[in-house]
């Protein structure tokens, strides 16, 4: 009886109430490095992977009914995950359901774990426009709903119709205007709320598939020209307000500063490149140097585009 008694009051592990309702989907003690851009990270306690954006609603709702601390990575860009790893839960997002709307006002209805760089090819084929300076941007479209992704004159907040949100409290499509964008903002990444992007519809023009492919090209071509090739987290910083960080940086006299085998990029100074094995800690200080040096030679901080996951020493 002691023994029954025993198992009825014992806490179920999170690892094994999250087994209970997502199964085989469930890991545990898994390396985060291949599933970053950069290629570096320790391991996530529990790894979930899911499919559709139902399942990202109903894992969210069992991780905050339980309390389990917690991280979505989908493409793995614009992260830098600590070398001590992510206590809790990561999940994966790989929902990448596509629904195209076209006519005379073509759109497209996307979940938030499609490639977003896929999806304007897939825009291009079909001869749909206003996607087309989204081919460069690594990451997924929750990604970029979230945090206003841009590249080329274009961002989010010229293409969003609405998007699909949950919190702990509520679930619903936030229109563009509610968003709140700003430069690489929204009132989702501001707040003080847990909100996760389930899907999005995106506004788009008629157009033929060789313009939009052609200019696709165009943007990917200055692309390449401009950013150096290798595992990288994208930017590493905003730009602040009338300058570009890899302008400051390269000022600075740091371009081709390297810490271990991290690296300040000698083609682009606000990309951080791995040259294999790289630590996390190496590419913070990296980090940490850019800002103080930045700072104590034209008084500006750099703010980071990339977020740190995980557990990190202050």
């Amino acid at each position: 009886m002691l023994c029954h008694d025993l198992m009825m009051t014992t806490p179920a592990r999170p690892v094994d109430v999250l087994r209970l309702h997502f199964g085989v989907a469930v890991q545990e003690h898994v390396s985060l490095a291949p599933y970053t851009s950069a290629r570096i990270g320790g391991t996530a306690d529990i790894f979930l992977t899911v499919s559709f954006a139902d399942e990202l609603a109903n894992a969210m709702k069992v991780i905050w009914e339980q309390g389990i601390p917690y991280a979505i990575i989908g493409g793995g860009s614009n992260v830098l995950v600590s070398d001590k790893g992510v206590r809790g839960a990561v999940v994966l997002n790989r929902a990448k359901d596509v629904r195209f709307e076209e006519g005379a006002k073509p759109a497209v209805w996307c979940e938030s774990g499609v490639v977003f760089s896929n999806l304007a090819n897939r825009c291009a084929s079909k001869g749909l426009s206003g996607l087309e300076w989204a081919a460069t941007i690594p990451g997924t479209v929750g990604g970029a709903v979230y945090g206003n992704a841009g590249a080329f004159g274009g961002d989010v907040s010229q293409n969003l119709i609405w998007a699909e949100v949950l919190t702990k409290n509520w679930r619903k499509k936030l229109s563009a205007d509610e968003m709140q964008y700003a430069y690489r903002a929204s009132v989702l990444k501001n707040g003080n709320e847990n909100a996760i992007i389930l899907s999005a519809l995106l506004r788009l023009k008629n157009a033929s598939k060789e313009e939009v492919s052609a200019k696709i090209e165009s943007f990917s071509e200055r692309r390449k020209a401009a950013q150096p090739p290798g595992a990288s987290m994208g930017s590493m910083f905003k730009n602040p307000t009338g300058d570009h960080a890899g302008r400051l940086i390269e000022a600075a006299g740091l371009k081709g500063t390297r810490i271990g085998n991290a690296e300040i990029s000698p083609i682009h100074a606000n990309f951080f490149i791995n040259h294999g094995e790289t630590k996390a800690e190496d590419v913070r200080a990296l980090i940490l140097l850019t800002q103080k040096t930045v700072y104590e030679k034209f008084g500006v901080h750099l703010e980071l585009e990339v977020e740190l996951i995980g557990e990190w020493d202050v």
